[in-house]
C-alpha cells in the first residue's frame, strides 16, 4: 500500500469524522434541539447536571467532547456523567458488559509530515502542521460491571445555595469591569466592559448569572486574555461564530457551578447552522475555544470541582 494512498486515507477519514461530529449537531438544531441545552432535572435526565469526567483519572472532558458525552447520557439515559475506555474499565478490576455500545470522543492535535520537515529545512521556511482528529471510544460507568464502589458511585450535584454567591465572586475575581444597568446585555470589545441589567430585570433571578457568564464569555476574547478574532461585525458569519462561542462557553459554566444552562440567544440559530453548513470544523473550534473561555473563567473559582482538569488522554485541543 503505497504512502500516497495512506495519507489519502487519512485525510479522507479525518474529513469524515468532522462531518460525522457537524451532522450530528445539525441534525440536532433543525429538529430544535441544543445539543448543550439538555433537558436536565426531566423525566428523561437520570443523570444529575455535571460536566462528564474521566472515572479513572478524575479529570474533566473538554470541548466537543462535552456535547458528545451529553448528548450519549441523556439518549441512553445514563445515572452519572463518568466515563472509562475499554482498558481503563479492565485496570480498575471490572469490565464493560458484552453488548453495550461505546460513546465515540475525539482527540484533536498537529502533525508534521516527514516530507514537511525536510521541505522546510531545506527551504529555511516554517513546518506546516497538519490538524487531525483521532476516535476514541469511551463507556459509561453505567455500562460496566466489578468497578470498584467509589467509581461507580454517582458524584452527588452541588449544593444549591452556593451558585449564586460564587458566580459573584467570580465575576469581581476576574477584574474584568463589569456594569448593572440599562435594559439589554451586552460586551463592549473596544471599551472592554459587560453591561447586564440588574437581577429584577428577569423574571427568574437565575437568569441574570447565565446571562452575565455568556457576556463575560465573550469578555475572554479580549486581546488582553484569549486573543479571539473579534471583529465580525452583526449578521456576519464571524459574528455568529463569537457568539457561539460564548453560548457553548456559559453552558460549560452553568454545568461547572450547578447551574442548569440555557439558551441566550435562540434567534442564532440559523446563522449557527450556516456556519456549520458551510464549515465543518466549525463547531469543534468553537468548542475548544469555549472551553478555553470557561477555564479561564472558573480560574478564578476557588473550588476544585469547577477547575478539574483536562483529561489528557482524550482532551480536545483546538484544531484549524
Amino acid at each position: 500500500m503505497s504512502r500516497h494512498y495512506l495519507r489519502a486515507r487519512t485525510g479522507e477519514d479525518r474529513t469524515s469524522l468532522y462531518d460525522e461530529i457537524t451532522n450530528k449537531i445539525i441534525a440536532e438544531l433543525e429538529a430544535g434541539r441544543v445539543p448543550w441545552v439538555q433537558p436536565w432535572g426531566t423525566v428523561a435526565a437520570k443523570a444529575s447536571l455535571a460536566m462528564p469526567k474521566n472515572a479513572s483519572t478524575d479529570r474533566t472532558y473538554s470541548g466537543i467532547n462535552v456535547l458528545l458525552l451529553w448528548g450519549s447520557t441523556i439518549e441512553q439515559g445514563f445515572t452519572g456523567q463518568s466515563w472509562l475506555t475499554f482498558r481503563q474499565a479492565r485496570s480498575l478490576g471490572g469490565h464493560v458488559r458484552k453488548g453495550e455500545r461505546g460513546t465515540t470522543v475525539v482527540y484533536a492535535d498537529r502533525f508534521v509530515p516527514s516530507d514537511e520537515k525536510r521541505r522546510a529545512a531545506e527551504t529555511g521556511d516554517e513546518a506546516q502542521a497538519i490538524p487531525f482528529l483521532k476516535r476514541f471510544t469511551v463507556f459509561n460507568t453505567d455500562q460496566c460491571d466489578a468497578l470498584p464502589e467509589e467509581i461507580a458511585t454517582t458524584a452527588p450535584p452541588p449544593p444549591a445555595g452556593l451558585i449564586e454567591p460564587r458566580v459573584e465572586a467570580l465575576i469581581k475575581a476576574t477584574g474584568i469591569t463589569f456594569r448593572i444597568g440599562g435594559d439589554r446585555a451586552f460586551y463592549a470589545p473596544v471599551e472592554d466592559y459587560v453591561q447586564v441589567p440588574p437581577p429584577q430585570a428577569y423574571f427568574e433571578p437565575i437568569n441574570w448569572h447565565r446571562t452575565a457568564l455568556h457576556e463575560l464569555g465573550h469578555a475572554t476574547g479580549h486581546r488582553s486574555r484569549l486573543k479571539r478574532d473579534q471583529s465580525g461585525s452583526y449578521g456576519t458569519k464571524k459574528y455568529a461564530f463569537e457568539e457561539l462561542v460564548a453560548e457553548l462557553s456559559a453552558a460549560f459554566g452553568c454545568a461547572s457551578l450547578g447551574i442548569v444552562p440555557t439558551v441566550r440567544h435562540a434567534d442564532y440559530i440559523g446563522a449557527w447552522l450556516e456556519v456549520l453548513r458551510e464549515d465543518n470544523r466549525a463547531i469543534v473550534r468553537a468548542a475548544s475555544q469555549a472551553s478555553k473561555a470557561a477555564d479561564y473563567l472558573l480560574g478564578f473559582v476557588s473550588d476544585p470541582v469547577a477547575n478539574a482538569p483536562v483529561d489528557p488522554e482524550v482532551g480536545n485541543y483546538e484544531a484549524a
